[in-house]
């Protein structure tokens, strides 16, 4: 079955050609690691890891890379402002390397907490120092940078197609003087090494050929992508804010160093809205994965959530939304776990969920038929069979759950009973009254395929 996956480099949906035959290339930009993760990062790793499921689904095999930022992402992407590794280190009261460790951790926990596959290969920015100098030193020798007193610098004027990633109009951004330019030679050109300042003592600096100091952001992916998946591998994912600048920059370091721009797939997850607002940390008031865990919120709840909408599509974040997501998710696994084994997928539904999926990832389409498989003719067995395999790709790992052990009081169990009675004689007007009487006691009678459950409201 043929999979078409939307490339912003072409801004089309285009047919999706390994480049090999052995493993598929997944690159996806990590976190840099100064502070928590927000759900709105997290909507842009549960659609990365959508895309690896969807991958395998269709039987390839995926060596996917995600990196840890821990050194040279800059407060400003005009490369101005101080490191945020340092910046948030002076928030804490910590090391810069005790907070890279202590935020590293808490985004490998959020990424178990919401079931996502972990990846192949783990790179932090601080491991590959050495990687990074030769990148920068590649590029200089054939003729691609220059050096100011607070850095070196890659010249973008040698690039015809600088950019164009983002279709940037680089004489508007010349024009428009919208970006400071010290002693950068053009608004576009960005830091690949970035000089310690003489009058202070960094955390994280390295002696280079050049003097010492740090990586700037950019260098960091292109080196290690090359590395471990080779100049020119598959699919290269990010979020749609990477695009302009992050993106672009590293296509342009790869075309500089390799002659490729790095993959031949560059996805991207649009942004979850939140009072008709990007969410950010800048602002302060981004929720993480853990103020749900606080509500009460099972955090596949918001997994599920987050497959109700398109990943090309921006998603609007409601606790109401949430609420519904979460029932929806309850209704589901109750009732699979009611389901017995045993059972053969259907080949015409996998077909139809599969076709689906492979339509960029369109999952909602897909979740429509899963719903209609639970509502089918085909018996017990066979739904929880399909479902099994829907699963693979939707992460909501409904094999392990198991119903909370909930004791149920005589009183509500009687009633219960008298309503199971009622419904068997067809008394549905005696069969509401009762469901509303056991309402009113705190519990909910929920009646599915596997029969009649009972659960707190």
């Amino acid at each position: 079955m043929q999979l078409y996956l939307y490339d912003n480099w072409e801004r089309q949906l285009r047919l999706f050609t390994p480049l090999r035959h052995d493993w598929i290339g997944l690159y996806c930009c990590g976190p840099t690691v100064y502070d928590y993760a927000h759900i709105g990062n997290l909507r842009t790793y549960l659609f990365e890891d959508l895309l690896r499921r969807t991958l395998e689904f269709n039987g390839h095999v995926v060596r996917h890379v995600i990196n840890i930022t821990d050194v040279g992402h800059l407060v400003s992407d005009a490369d101005e402002g101080e490191d945020k590794m340092e910046k948030g280190s002076r928030k804490a009261g910590e090391s810069a390397w005790d907070i890279a460790e202590r935020f590293t951790v808490a985004f490998t926990s959020d990424l178990n907490s919401l079931n996502m596959l972990p990846p192949t290969i783990w790179c932090k920015a601080t491991d590959h120092i050495a990687e990074q100098i030769d990148f920068i030193a590649a590029i200089e020798q054939k003729g691609f940078t220059y050096i100011t007193s607070d850095g070196v610098y890659f010249d973008t004027s040698q690039q015809e197609d600088y950019g164009y990633l983002a279709r940037l109009n680089r004489d508007g951004i010349e024009g428009g003087k919208r970006v400071e330019l010290g002693e950068k030679k053009h608004a576009t050109d960005f830091a690949l090494w970035k000089f310690s300042p003489a009058d202070e003592q960094r955390q994280m600096e390295w002696d280079s050929p050049w003097g010492r100091g740090f990586p700037g952001w950019h260098i960091e992916c292109s080196a290690m992508a090359s590395k471990y998946l080779e100049p020119w591998f598959d699919i290269h994912c990010g979020g749609e804010d990477h695009i302009a600048i992050h993106h672009s920059n590293e296509i342009a370091q790869n075309q500089a160093c390799h002659g490729t721009r790095l993959a031949n797939y560059w996805m991207h997850g649009y942004f979850l809205q939140i009072d008709a607002g990007k969410m950010s940390k800048s602002s302060g008031d981004f929720l993480r994965l853990q103020t749900l865990i606080d509500q009460q919120v099972d955090p596949l709840a918001y997994r599920f959530l987050c497959l109700s909408a398109h990943y090309r599509s921006q998603m609007n974040f409601s606790w109401d939304a949430l609420e519904a997501a979460q029932t929806a998710l309850g209704r589901l696994r109750d009732t699979y776990f009611a389901l017995p084994e045993g059972g053969k997928a259907d080949s015409s539904y996998v077909t139809r969920f599969h076709t689906e999926i492979n339509q960029d990832l369109n999952v909602p389409k897909a979740l429509v038929v899963m719903w209609e498989v639970l509502k089918s003719t085909l018996n017990d067995a066979d739904k929880k069979a399909t479902l099994n395999q829907f699963d693979r790709v939707l992460g909501l790992d409904l094999a392990n759950w198991q119903p909370a052990v909930l004791t149920i009081p005589d009183e509500v169990q009687a009633l219960a009973e008298r309503r199971r009675l009622s419904r068997l004689n067809k008394n549905w007007a005696e069969s509401d009254a009762l469901r509303t009487e056991i309402q009113g006691l705190g519990y909910e009678v929920e009646d599915t395929a596997g029969g009649m459950h009972i659960r707190k409201a």
